[in-house]
């Protein structure tokens, strides 16, 4: 029998461990990293790359103060952490606060709700996010339980892009020049490119693992502009999770995940433990136009028997990707998604909001830029190309009614109709109104967005959209023009998989539903984040409910000044 004062230590313990909020320091500096034979000083949090993990059980909050020790501007998001009623924690760059200026420190509530699975954290300003980033594992809060078999590992894993340059420089480039960035030099799993790089083969990943064990993969898309293909030679992939949120298992031979999406996979070491294994992520481009990174990043699986025993190069297995531009393969891994539960859908909407998704051109004077015959490059929702703030941003000139920042007058249906799919587009379409419009919507409303990509300049690309302060319902998807009169009847209004983040198909459309029962500020955007900066981007303000719960937290003290 359990001794009284042990069974009151432990209640004691449970009761702290429930009650007590978790802080963490985010102390943001410059660090000299070695990668690809040359060394280069990049942004971390804590010296780390990638950032730590955090880890939190369903519903906590927790308090992270970001020290900004470096020589840039810094905003830290919670991507896919829906924050209720507390936009001032979001995080994207004068949108939901001004920077934490260099020498400044912020405190961030994260407050915790409806995810179950893993979310993620990065920087949200300029691109920051580029070596500013870590994962954030959710635990159901005890005594629930996970709803597949409980792993006897866990294991993050990172997909990122590095570049030898200074990403500032990259940026400073490319927004200078008006043409498009230039693309990465490598891939990453965990920060390694690989051994196919140069001066890469002691900077390969290496994932240990014992015959008959599983392992819980939790894994996030870091790159900053690359849709991935992902596999583990001989191994399948249990999909059951997606976006922090529970999905009916799907079994997967590879798995294809976006700038911006988490998936939990399950994987079972049952090959034979004396051959190797090797992961590879690369490229999914739909364009082969348009410039990309078209290298592989290629990590080991080793089982501990075959650590102990060279192992002969016929025993060592490659996976199979699909091809780069395969569409195909990868929609078909998007589609076959669904949620675990059913039923939760808006079945009735009372707004629906249809938005083109394009990139643009922009004139330069005598022709002077680098963008398609001297223009600059852009990017637009429905043809508004989204200038964001530079002295004040739009939450706090909304809470405190300043005038002058923003517009209410974003469209809700494209202001151009036209083929938005054809191969030839008029010139005139190209050129977008810049302007800083938001849209208004209603405590409660229960709202549709049809994201509609189009062809304009190249031929059109996928784009990964990203929802802050939401996850929706992606209940349809397909090629094409959207039709407001055919379409829906397709709807997936049963199960259709609950995100943050989905993808625009080139030339086609998405649609998604979600109740506006979050009042705030709140960021939409493409995470292709040469889209994000050409202007691919639009605010929802959800006004306040009329019960006390359903309005905005008032702002904390040391939100960081604007100038």
């Amino acid at each position: 029998m359990s001794h009284p004062l042990f069974i009151y230590f432990l209640i004691s313990l449970s009761l702290y461990s429930s009650c007590t909020a978790h802080r963490y320091t985010f102390t943001v500096k410059e660090v000299p990293y070695k990668k690809l034979c040359s060394t280069k000083k990049i942004l971390t949090v804590n010296g780390q790359f990638p950032g730590q993990t955090l880890k939190v059980y369903k519903g906590d909050t927790i308090y992270v103060n970001v020290r900004n020790r470096a020589s840039e501007n810094i905003t830290m998001h919670w991507h896919g952490v829906e924050q209720p009623r507390n936009p001032w924690s979001d995080g994207p760059e004068y949108i939901t606060q001004c920077p934490i200026r260099p020498g400044s420190d912020f405190m961030y509530e994260v407050i915790f709700s409806t995810e179950d699975t893993t979310v993620w954290w990065h920087a949200h300003s300029s691109w920051t996010r580029a070596t500013v980033h870590g994962l954030i594992f959710v635990y159901p809060r005890p005594p629930k339980s996970l709803p597949f078999p409980k792993a006897d590992h866990e294991v993050p894993l990172i997909l990122g892009e590095w570049w030898k340059k200074d990403v500032r420089e990259v940026v400073e480039l490319f927004t200078w020049t008006g043409g498009d960035p230039n693309v990465s030099d490598a891939l990453t799993i965990n920060g390694h490119p690989g051994f196919l790089y140069p001066c890469s083969k002691s900077d390969t990943f290496e994932f240990m693992v014992e015959k008959s064990k599983t392992y819980r993969i939790r894994m996030v898309n870091a790159a900053m502009n690359l849709i991935l293909f992902f596999a583990i030679a001989k191994h399948n992939l249990t999909v059951v999770a997606a976006d922090g949120h529970y999905t009916k298992p799907i079994n997967a031979t590879y798995i294809t995940i976006s700038p911006g999406q988490t998936l939990d996979l399950l994987l079972h070491a049952d090959q034979n433990p004396k051959s190797t294994y090797y992961m590879a992520a690369r490229a999914y481009h739909s364009n082969l136009n348009i410039s990309f990174n078209n290298s592989t990043t290629i990590g080991i699986l080793c089982y501990n028997s075959s650590s102990k025993t060279k192992t002969s190069s016929s025993s060592k297995r490659y996976p199979n990707l699909p091809y780069y531009n395969d569409t195909s393969a990868a929609f078909a891994f998007f589609t076959n998604i669904t949620s675990l539960y059913s039923g939760q859908v808006p079945v009735k909407i009372s707004r629906r909001i249809i938005s083109t998704v394009s990139i643009n051109l922009l004139m330069c004077p005598n022709n002077s830029c680098e963008g398609p015959n001297g223009s600059r490059l852009a990017a637009s929702m429905n043809n508004i190309s989204f200038v964001t703030p530079s002295h004040v941003d739009i939450l706090k000139a909304y809470y405190y009614h300043i005038k002058g920042v923003y517009g209410t007058r974003f469209p809700e249906f494209p202001p151009l109709v036209f083929n938005f799919t054809a191969d030839d587009q008029p010139l005139f379409l190209q050129t977008p109104r810049l302007a800083t419009e938001v849209k208004i919507l209603k405590f409660g409303e229960s709202v549709e967005i049809v994201l509609q990509g189009t062809s304009l300049v190249g031929g059109g690309i996928d784009h990964p959209m990203h929802l802050h302060g939401f996850s929706f319902y992606m209940v349809g998807v397909g090629f094409g023009n959207y039709n407001v009169t055919e379409a829906p009847s397709n709807y997936n209004l049963k199960d259709p998989p609950y995100k943050n983040t989905a993808t625009v198909p080139r030339n086609g459309w998405v649609a998604i539903r979600f109740i506006a029962d979050n009042p705030g500020v709140w960021f939409m955007h493409c995470h292709f984040d040469r889209h994000l900066t050409w202007g691919m981007k639009v605010v929802f303000i959800v006004k306040n409910g009329r019960g006390l719960n359903q309005q905005i937290l008032p702002p904390p003290p040391d939100l960081p000044p604007c100038y």
